[in-house]
């Protein structure tokens, strides 16, 4: 049995930008138009009672921003829409590293007046090494902005790919005309207004040269050499070089005037490849042999890529976000989680539209299912129906800051325990247990991770902890060759030793020369500054 027409009909993307170029809001447009939402929430109105439907943990609606990632799906044109919302902040950038293992093409949000800014950088990059294809939105028009041609420039020389003009502004900040459709040979004309739905926006074809002239003077002049330069000097679309993330079509508009935003949906739809094949070690005769896993295959096989504990409060639930990578969902499955071999057994499973879950009737590869556990699934577990599969991937980098946690009230260690274990299993902070005893310690990406964990862990479990630096700087997990080798190494420096969530020893130090040092005393052991999977460290030395 084949479920290819079902996995054809699926689009899985994240939406990748620097903070406040414009991402929650026009997730929430694409949202709108598709008609998944009635009103859009505005990201900055904090008094306000409506908040972007992708920013749902206490922090995020007090702060503005988005800190984890969110999963919504729409159906538009008949297809499948699978959208992934990801912390633009840098100091989450590991959850938007993992999400963007889940997803086909991303979709990269760029502030027409700051251009590519720093962490849109760092997000590129992982996009680049996956060959994630990419389709870019220059939002912002209708400020001042710089000019279009400045801002193609800027990103060809930035992702190191040219770029194809999809849409072109005519104009900008207050003399803004709105956009020319490549593919339609039309202009849309710009209107601003928040609650403007895309067939309110009138449409003139470009043919009509002397009407468009007279109504916007300059500006259509202007226009039209600018893009007669950038088409010129730009390759035509070529659909295999963008799926291989060598080209990137782009689109102009604004998002919080709704304006543009119905030219990426099409986009998405027409453009953004289905579900891809996925490379899996399966065992055969108890070694590991790499298979290419197909979308459409009959067997169930996905990966948890997202754990996220209490998003309903009131239930203390932990949700795995698992990314269906084969085969068909249905109600009442028997899966097994790999790692541990242990029949799943879900109380609920469903699809989300932000915080609002609807039960599955059923789900294809592409789609991103949440299955409502009480523990016993961890970040990077393969589920199947059976096959023991295993897939790879999922990074978790060695934190480069350290805190200790001190407990206000000792009777609350329970409390502790289990929140550190829960959001250690989600990858909200990295948790280490000393081997020897102590204080544990959390290290972190970036300060803010802190600051959010400080927060959940009091507005969660009732949890009041002091953190306090200590004399860790970083951490290298460990394997050897030998169990003895790995004995030798771990009696040799024991108020090193810790573990992590996952069980998986580390090395802790407090300057880069700790690691040299003891791998030159011990050449035999593997530093890995890269973890890819639970109890499995990979990555190169060092």
């Amino acid at each position: 049995m084949t479920y290819a027409h079902e996995t054809r009909r699926r689009r899985t993307f994240a939406i990748i930008s620097h903070p406040d170029a414009g991402k929650t809001t026009l997730t929430e447009k694409l949202l709108l138009f598709s008609g998944a939402i009635q009103i859009a929430g505005s990201v900055k109105a904090r008094k306000a009672s409506r908040h972007a439907t992708s920013d749902w943990m206490e922090i995020e609606k007090q702060r503005g921003i988005s800190v984890a990632s969110s999963v919504m799906q729409m159906l538009y044109r008949e297809h499948v829409i699978n959208l992934l919302d990801t912390p633009g902040h840098k100091d989450f950038s590991e959850d938007t590293y993992r999400v963007l293992t889940a997803v086909d093409s991303a979709l990269m949000v760029i502030d027409a007046a700051n251009g590519v800014e720093a962490q849109t950088r760092r997000l590129i990059e992982v996009c680049r090494q996956r060959d994630t294809p990419i389709i870019t939105f220059v939002n912002k028009m209708d400020r001042e902005v710089r000019d279009p041609l400045d801002i193609l420039d800027e990103v060809e020389r930035e992702l190191g790919m040219p770029c194809v003009p999809m849409t072109w502004p005519v104009g900008q900040g207050k003399s803004f005309g709105g956009i020319i459709n490549l593919r339609t040979q039309a202009m849309t004309v710009f209107d601003s207004g928040s609650e403007r739905l895309p067939q309110d926006f009138e449409t003139i074809p470009i043919t009509e040269q002397g009407q468009l002239a007279e109504r916007f003077g300059m500006e259509w002049q202007t226009a039209m050499d600018s893009m007669e330069l950038a088409t010129g000097a730009s390759p035509a679309f070529d659909e295999a070089a963008f799926l291989a993330g060598k080209q990137t079509p782009v689109f102009f508009g604004s998002g919080v005037n709704n304006f543009g935003v119905m030219e990426v949906l099409d986009a998405l739809v027409d453009l953004a490849p289905p579900p891809r094949p996925r490379t899996s070690s399966v065992l055969v005769n108890k070694q590991p042999v790499v298979k290419e896993i197909q979308p459409e295959d009959s067997a169930f096989s996905g990966v948890v890529f997202k754990v996220q504990a209490n998003m309903d409060a009131n239930h203390r639930d932990r949700i795995a976000f698992v990314r269906m990578a084969s085969g068909k969902y249905t109600p009442g499955m028997k899966l097994k989680v790999q790692r541990t071999a242990k029949e799943l057994r879900p109380t609920s499973v469903v699809t989300f539209l932000s915080q609002r879950r609807e039960a599955v009737d059923e789900a294809y590869a592409g789609d991103i299912i949440g299955f409502t556990t009480h523990g016993g699934v961890q970040l990077g577990d393969t589920i199947t129906d059976g096959a023991n599969l295993l897939f790879t991937g999922l990074p978790f980098f060695a934190p480069e800051l350290f805190m200790t946690v001190i407990l206000k009230n000792p009777l609350r260690t329970k409390q502790l325990q289990q929140g550190l274990d829960q959001l250690g299993e989600e990858g909200a902070i990295q948790v280490f247990k000393p081997e020897i005893g102590g204080p544990m310690l959390l290290g972190a990406v970036g300060q803010l991770q802190f600051e959010v964990v400080q927060h959940r862990l009091k507005a969660e479990y009732d949890c009041d902890v002091r953190l306090e630096g200590c004399q860790y700087t970083g951490a290298r997990w460990i394997t050897a060759d030998t169990p003895a080798e790995l004995r030798e190494f771990t009696n040799a420096y024991p108020q090193r030793m810790s573990l992590d969530a996952a069980g998986t020893l580390a090395y802790l130090c407090t300057s880069p020369y700790d690691v040299r040092l003891a791998q030159e005393r011990f050449p035999k052991i593997h530093f890995h500054p890269l973890r890819e999977h639970a109890g499995l460290a990979l990555g190169s030395a060092g």
